[in-house]
């Protein structure tokens, strides 16, 4: 993997970790449904005039079909299971479990595409996730039934990330990320619609919580969607997907500035094997032959 294309994946990785402290700022007013839903309709409704000034309504026309299947996939599931999680867990916690997302993709890539897994990457992907797990650290988290289906709602989230991320590649080889990006947000949106009525928030949210919302549907669902689809394109899924390793050492940056959270020794041990680790599986270190 090229320099510029593990810069873009830092920087994805950057904006989907502050994606897990606007998550929990917001869903405790909004709660998940109605978050979600409009993180998704806005994304997409911000991206409709370039849509048509780009004259790409065509593409999502002709993939409309392939596309509300990505959109439940890639978005509406596992964005309402990450923000039902948030409500227990905290941000940290949270993205320690969206960071098992390469290691189902490992073996999901590894049968459905026949990609096949170098010794290398193996030991990448070992050292990335060993490094997650000293970046979080060991949280002292009582195993109640809500906290149980929370850690539950979070595996399963990053297991959707991992089966979309071939489907991206397989499905969507010819069509602009714009495109991808713009069908798949809306179609989340048509597809949570009719569970709008039974989640009605109690009250009207805060201003830190709208602004949030808009954060996550600016940032994360819009730019954030595009780079991913664009990386999956050029680098591969399983490439793509090892990002999950690097959205907790953000996610842990962030809280620091923001939050003015304590940074230990153990988060930057583990911020240097996450880096090495993805490093290595994306075969950074790997001399190229020309």
């Amino acid at each position: 993997m090229s320099i510029q294309n593990f810069l873009k994946l830092l920087l994805l990785a950057a904006i989907w970790g502050s994606s897990f402290l606007f998550t929990r700022i917001a869903v405790p007013e909004w709660g998940p449904i109605w978050l979600i839903e409009l993180r998704v309709l806005l994304a997409g409704i911000t991206l409709l005039p370039l849509i048509f000034k780009l004259d790409l309504w065509l593409q999502i026309r002709q993939h409309w079909r392939a596309l509300i299947l990505l959109g439940i996939l890639n978005s509406a599931l596992p964005f309402c299971l990450l923000a039902y999680a948030s409500l227990s867990l905290s941000a940290g916690f949270t993205a320690i479990l969206n960071a098992t997302t390469p290691l189902f993709g490992l073996w999901i890539v590894a049968f459905w595409l026949q990609e096949a897994l170098s010794v290398p990457r193996l030991v990448g992907f070992a050292i990335g996730f060993l490094g997650v797990v000293l970046l979080v650290g060991l949280q002292d988290v009582p195993l109640t039934l809500d906290k149980g289906i929370a850690i539950a709602a979070g595996l399963l989230a990053a297991l959707l990330y991992a089966i979309a991320a071939p489907y991206i590649q397989q499905r969507f080889a010819g069509v602009s990320a714009l495109a991808v990006t713009t069908g798949s947000q809306l179609s989340a949106a048509v597809c949570l619609m009719p569970l709008l009525p039974f989640s009605i928030p109690s009250q009207l949210p805060s201003t830190q919580a709208l602004l949030s919302m808009m954060a996550l549907a600016i940032l994360s669902s819009v730019l954030a969607q595009m780079l991913y689809y664009h990386l999956i394109k050029v680098m591969g899924p399983s490439k793509t997907l090892t990002v999950a390793y690097l959205v907790p050492l953000f996610a842990m940056l962030w809280g620091a500035l923001a939050l003015r959270e304590i940074v230990t020794i153990s988060m930057g041990v583990g911020c240097g094997l996450v880096l090495l680790g993805t490093a290595i599986a994306n075969d950074l270190f790997t001399p190229k032959n020309y």
